[in-house]
């Protein structure tokens, strides 16, 4: 039993890293400037930075709904948001 728990939570960990690595794939394929070129240096780390922050968000926006099935609104929402983007940064 606890090597199939292992399992489970090894292959959990894997998509993740692997969804994140997507992610991070696709902020840099779109990391160019007006000009068609590739950013570099701090503009490129802000770029990435700003991208995968929004991300993020967009997860968490898609998740946040309450137990009746409807979005979640006002306070709710605020303090869901908060908590689902922390987790998602660690």
């Amino acid at each position: 039993m606890n090597k199939m728990l292992a399992a489970i939570l090894v292959a959990l960990f894997t998509v993740g890293v692997a969804q994140a690595q997507t992610d991070a794939d696709k902020c840099a394929a779109r990391a160019v400037d007006k000009n068609g070129k590739a950013l570099a240096g701090a503009a490129r780390d802000s770029f990435m930075k700003k991208c995968q922050e929004e991300g993020i968000s967009a997860a968490c926006e898609s998740r946040a709904i309450g137990k009746n099935g409807k979005a979640l609104a006002g306070a709710a929402k605020t303090a869901f948001m908060k908590k689902c983007e922390a987790d998602s940064a660690k």
